[in-house]
């Protein structure tokens, strides 16, 4: 028997480590957290140092639980770029994904490129987050750290540096640098050359099970995968069927294709999949359970959230007209669209805060229908949601969700995000099964299963077409 497989997630807010046996039972797990710092409006910045102590912290209670791991597995934040020099040294700070500054080079590239052919190279558009546009507002503002860069990193491929001394990174979080040639799985000639960027600076690409390396004590280590990639295997999303719906802070509706295919207008992201040979499209709402929590610290501050749910529940499907637009911080699908904002519309005076409440439940889940309806035109339609997240624990907010997709939604029994993505592939790595879906078939467990409540169905599907129309009415009175 195998021992202890280990996955760490290098987020946001810190670092998540998890321990599971070869039936996906989790032994531990440890966080350790870090500050995110904002030195100009719109930037969001990390001290790669802070993850590298934090993994070190979260690996050392692991070890004291469980004893030494067989394998490790890694995931993480996306799109965020480490700068180093030859010697392996950080030149700055990262520059992460949820940082805002790079609106201009992202012009510059579509521009540059052609927006057209970037698609098809990459699948995607040029946003802000990615990390091609970093680069370039690197070499635009900051020239003298441009000229010292020899190599760079997304942020679990520096951690992985440091425990086994490699550059490499796998397909599916290098599909989010605006770099790759997806469909081809390899580094984009075409976009390097276009924008001038040297491929000597970029890591070995390997499929997400590989074994990348090994650490100083001898234990196996996978390339692992981004974080949304490897949290679809952590709720058994391994090929096309079933979907995945997160309910966290964001909203993602993430579904495995057999082939890439682009949307044409890149509304939804196409990646390479944490399983070899397979892609994925993801559709991401920006405020999904941040809406709920934004309504609460408004309207009822310092109620628990049961009581809300409570009160929203006392109101019929469809809140009597009422709608809320879920984008508080911009939107990503189906508009990517940094100024869009969010609204109440249709209030009355029968409308109290439990309206407003279930309002928010509904537009949300009318937000992540979006996504659905447009991964279902890359490929077969859904049959199945598998829903992760804070918002999964609420059975009201599950049958508002499974109403509005018009499927059926299961929860699953370890629901550990991408850290349990990222042991599994750790094991695959280390022998542990023969490839990704032995793994999740060995280690992703359904539990209960929620139904769309008939009678809400219809009363969604004419509350969607009211949904649809406020983006594009608000947009157009919004100021710029």
């Amino acid at each position: 028997m195998i021992g202890p497989l280990v996955g760490i997630d290098v987020g946001t807010s810190g670092v998540k480590g998890l321990a599971i046996d070869g039936q996906g039972t989790v032994l531990a797990s440890a966080e350790a957290a870090y500050p995110l710092s904002t030195p100009h409006e719109g930037w969001a910045e990390q001290d790669p140092e802070d993850w590298w102590e934090a993994t070190q912290a979260v690996l050392a209670r692991l070890r004291g639980a469980v004893g030494a791991p067989a394998a490790i597995g890694l995931s993480g934040q996306m799109h965020g770029l480490v700068a180093l020099d030859g010697g392996d040294q950080v030149l700055r700070p990262a520059i992460l994904w949820n940082d805002q500054r790079t609106a201009a080079e992202c012009q510059q590239i579509e521009a540059t490129v052609g927006l057209e052919r970037l698609i098809e190279l990459t699948g995607n558009r040029a946003l802000t987050g990615f990390t091609a546009p970093k680069l370039l507002w690197l070499r635009r503002h900051e020239p003298e750290v441009y000229a010292r860069i020899a190599r760079i990193a997304l942020p679990k491929d520096y951690v992985r540096l440091r425990l086994c001394g490699g550059h490499a990174t796998d397909v599916s979080d290098a599909s989010g640098t605006l770099l790759l040639d997806v469909a081809r799985r390899r580094w984009s000639d075409d976009v390097l050359s276009a924008l001038e960027l040297d491929h000597e600076w970029l890591p070995r690409l390997l499929e997400s099970p590989e074994l990348s390396g090994t650490s100083r004590e001898g234990v196996p280590i996978a390339a692992g995968g981004g974080d949304q990639a490897a949290g679809a295997l952590g709720v058994g999303v391994d090929r096309p069927g079933p979907v995945s719906v997160a309910l966290g802070t964001s909203g993602v509706v993430f579904a495995a294709l057999e082939r890439f295919t682009a949307d044409p207008q890149a509304r939804v992201h196409d990646f390479c999949h944490a399983v070899p040979g397979m892609w994925h499209a993801m559709g991401v709402m920006l405020s999904a359970a941040g809406s709920l929590r934004w309504v609460r610290d408004v309207v009822g501050p310092g109620v628990g959230y049961d009581e809300l749910i409570a009160e929203a529940a006392a109101w019929p499907a469809g809140t009597e007209g009422l709608l809320f637009l879920p984008y508080l911080a911009g939107e990503r699908t189906p508009h990517a669209d940094p100024n869009a904002r969010g609204a109440f519309v249709g209030l009355s005076v029968r409308h109290d805060r439990g309206a407003l409440v279930r309002a928010v439940l509904e537009g949300v889940a009318f937000g992540l229908r979006d996504s659905l309806d447009l991964i279902s035109e890359l490929g077969e339609r859904p049959t199945l949601g598998r829903v992760s997240g804070g918002g999964a624990r609420s059975e009201l907010w599950l049958q508002i969700v499974a109403s509005v997709l018009e499927l059926p939604l299961e929860r699953v029994a370890v629901d550990e995000g991408a850290a349990f993505g990222a042991s599994i592939l750790g094991g695959v790595a280390a022998g542990a099964w023969s490839d990704v879906h032995e793994a999740v078939a060995a280690t992703v467990k359904a539990r209960g299963r929620i139904e769309p409540v008939p009678e809400w169905v219809q009363a969604y599907r004419e509350q969607r077409v009211r949904f649809r129309a406020l983006y594009p009415a608000i947009r157009e009175l919004s100021p710029d």
